[in-house]
């Protein structure tokens, strides 16, 4: 089993979609870096051998953050939105959703689940 970025890579899958279990790799970056390293897209990650991981770890180390540096800077970037209490900072902080989407009936799943409030009772003369 190929360890890269600090993760183990699932050995039945195709290059490009065995990378992609990394934090910060999609299939797109996949491609790329496969196409760096000079392995072929289709090859198994099983099949990978000890100088294929090596060029892969090589492109990955050079070029793009992943895993636990990518999480912290995000991590940081969230809390100094926070800090400067920015429209986006205060909606971190409450849980809404940031990017204009409408809460009146969606938003569930990042609102969480729902709090239901007693209504008022009408007073009869």
């Amino acid at each position: 089993m190929a360890r890269i970025g600090g993760i183990d890579i699932p050995k039945n899958k195709a290059g490009k979609i065995a990378l992609t279990y990394v934090y910060g790799i999609g299939y797109t970056t996949a491609k790329r870096i496969l196409d760096k390293a000079g392995v072929d897209h289709e090859t198994k990650s099983g099949e990978w051998n000890d100088e294929n991981i090596a060029a892969i770890n090589k492109c990955i180390s050079d070029e793009i953050k992943v895993e636990g540096e990518l999480r912290s800077e995000v991590q940081l970037s969230i809390k100094r939105l926070q800090d400067i209490g920015c429209y986006r900072g205060i909606r971190h902080r409450k849980g809404l959703p940031l990017r204009g989407q409408r809460t009146k009936t969606n938003a569930r799943t990042k609102k969480g689940k729902r709090k239901t409030i007693a209504g008022k009772k009408k007073v009869t003369k």
